[in-house]
């Protein structure tokens, strides 16, 4: 039996982990708050990020990384993207040097513009055929609550994809796996920055039609992007990429559907976090990030440009929009 420890005990952490644990692996997870580990292990419970959601037994929780990290095979890394480097220096020199590292997160790193599996290389030494991310059409709650979905694991060890595909397939969580790395966390990134736009534009009173350009103009930017570091168009016509994106730009589970819905009512950045209850909405902060690698590379992302100018320069929803309905038209 594998053994697998997950760091983070968030909504998606959690839920990953009780996939884990109903798939037959030895699982240990890691909460930052004593009392939520706490919570995990004797009430097999997370009130504050699960509510009503009954964890397996069989599922342990510390909040003693070491103690978390003891005779692990793989490690699942599930804490937002902009302090996964800072958690990783912390666990570095307890993790072991052939252990695989997950990716749970979804995020373009602020300063460096790295992603997230270049972050795990940099920060613990890894070579990258240790490192796979995760990315699907993955809503914590409905995959809590055993409604079918399937995700992607990338990796470029194929062995090592297949582990952590046996390790967490269920009747109800179907895992693929692929070895396109990049194009994985690329459409996991730029989605939540589209969610946002899709938000924004709900909050405003704007219909299906609106939301369904912004996702097809939104997957052409992420296409566009994900193209030019490396990535295969399969990719981001496939679970890690459209599926995904389709998911997190229509549910109301979705936090950065939520948030931008809030952005466009009229509330402000504070006023939506709190309202999401200090929960993180990546794309707040990964459309800059997001903006500035494809400026790198000299991509054109306009509904990214327009979430970045919503969130920090001041410009209105409604200006956002006409902006991007008054550019020039030309072929699909």
């Amino acid at each position: 039996m594998s053994k697998a420890t997950v760091l983070g005990a968030g909504s998606w952490g959690t839920a990953f982990a009780k996939v884990l644990a109903e798939a037959g692996t030895d699982v240990t997870i890691w909460a930052r708050r004593a009392e939520v580990a706490e919570a995990i292990e004797t009430r097999h419970e997370n009130p504050g990020y699960l509510p009503g959601v009954v964890l397996p037994e069989s599922l342990r929780a510390t909040s003693d990384h070491r103690l978390a990290l003891e005779g692990a095979d793989f490690v699942v890394l599930a804490v937002p993207s902009q302090s996964l480097r800072a958690n990783l220096e912390v666990w570095r020199d307890d993790i072991g040097p052939d252990v695989t590292l997950v990716s749970l997160a979804k995020g373009i790193e602020q300063d460096t513009l790295l992603r997230m599996s270049q972050v795990i290389g940099q920060v613990t030494g890894a070579e990258h055929d240790r490192i796979a991310v995760l990315s699907g059409p993955n809503l914590a709650r409905e995959i809590a609550q055993c409604q079918p979905t399937a995700t992607v694991i990338a990796c470029s060890d194929s062995a090592r994809a297949m582990q952590i595909q046996k390790s967490c397939a269920t009747g109800y969580f179907r895992p693929y796996t692929n070895s396109d790395v990049i194009g994985c966390e690329i459409g996991g990134a730029c989605k939540n920055v589209i969610a946002l736009a899709c938000g924004m534009a709900a909050g405003v009173g704007l219909g299906d039609n609106t939301i369904a350009t912004i996702i097809t103009r939104g997957l052409a930017e992420v296409t566009r992007l994900g193209t030019a570091l490396g990535a295969k168009p399969a990719t981001l016509a496939g679970l890690a990429g459209v599926g995904d994106l389709v998911a997190t730009c229509t549910s109301p589970l979705s936090r950065n559907r939520s948030f931008g819905e809030r952005l466009g009512q009229g509330g402000s950045l504070e006023s939506a976090q709190e309202a999401t209850h200090g929960q993180v909405a990546e794309g707040v902060k990964s459309c800059t990030s997001v903006r500035a690698l494809a400026a790198n590379y000299d991509v054109e992302m306009p509904l990214t440009d327009a979430v970045h100018k919503v969130c920090y320069e001041g410009m209105s929803v409604h200006e956002a929009i006409g902006l991007l309905l008054g550019r020039r038209t030309k072929p699909e």
